[in-house]
C-alpha cells in the first residue's frame, strides 16, 4: 500500500535529480520499498495518470494479482511507473 506522501517524496526526488545521467538506479535507491517502472508516456494505454508533473506522469501500479496493472486506488498500489513525456 502507498500513500500520497511517498508520492509527492518521488515528484520531488525526480525533479530535483532530473538532470541525472542514471535517475532509475538513484531513484530505487532512495526508495527501496517501492516497485519502479520507467517507460515513455505513449507507451501507457491509460489517460488516468495519479500525477502529472514536468517532464513525466507517474502512474500507480497495482501488484496483488497475478499481473501487474494500473490503478489509480492507492490503498493497492505497490509502486509506480514513470512515464517521460516530451514538452511542447
Amino acid at each position: 500500500m502507498m500513500n500520497a506522501d511517498q508520492v509527492q517524496r518521488v515528484d520531488a526526488w525526480l525533479l530535483e535529480h532530473a538532470a541525472m545521467p542514471n535517475k532509475e538506479t538513484g531513484l530505487r535507491a532512495a526508495f527501496p520499498d517501492l516497485h519502479f517502472t520507467f517507460c515513455d508516456d505513449a507507451d501507457v494505454l491509460s489517460d488516468d495518470a495519479f500525477l502529472a508533473s514536468a517532464g513525466f506522469n507517474l502512474y500507480l501500479i497495482d501488484a496483488s494479482s497475478h499481473c501487474l496493472q494500473l490503478t489509480v486506488d492507492l490503498a493497492v498500489a505497490s509502486g509506480l511507473v514513470v512515464a517521460s513525456r516530451e514538452e511542447n
